[in-house]
């Protein structure tokens, strides 16, 4: 089963880099939608499936933690996986994040194997 992803990161090269990482780790990957902030991700989810979504944190117009609490108060989205990928490690950080309802997190930099495994975590293969 393949799945339809959404990776969002203000910045070009992340997403890339994500969506370059999903391929090495051999993830099946049906549609990747990419999306600049929280915002445009959520324009996303309003009109696609998605089965996963990849965030950062920090991004210009809506950062990573308000989409997530906005994607947990809405009844169609709050079921919706979330990996965030960010560099901050702090305790304050990790305790804000699990408030708002990330299932999952990888630090940077990001490798095949852990992308791979919090996958498989989040999207047990079906059939």
């Amino acid at each position: 089963m393949a799945f339809n992803i959404l990776v969002v990161d203000d910045s070009l090269t992340a997403r890339t880099f994500v969506a370059r990482t999903l391929e090495l780790a051999g993830v099946p990957v049906n549609q990747l939608y990419q999306a600049r902030n929280g915002q445009e991700a959520l324009d996303v989810l309003a009109r696609e499936w998605v089965d996963l979504v990849f965030a950062d944190i920090n991004m210009p117009v809506m950062n990573g933690v308000e989409m997530i609490r906005r994607m947990r108060a809405d009844e169609l989205l709050r079921s919706v996986p979330v990996i965030v990928i960010t560099t901050d490690r702090s305790d304050g950080r990790m305790a804000e994040l699990r408030a708002a309802g990330i299932q999952s997190y990888l630090t940077k930099p990001l490798t095949p194997e852990d992308l791979k495994r919090a996958v498989d975590q989040l999207l047990p293969v079906r059939g």
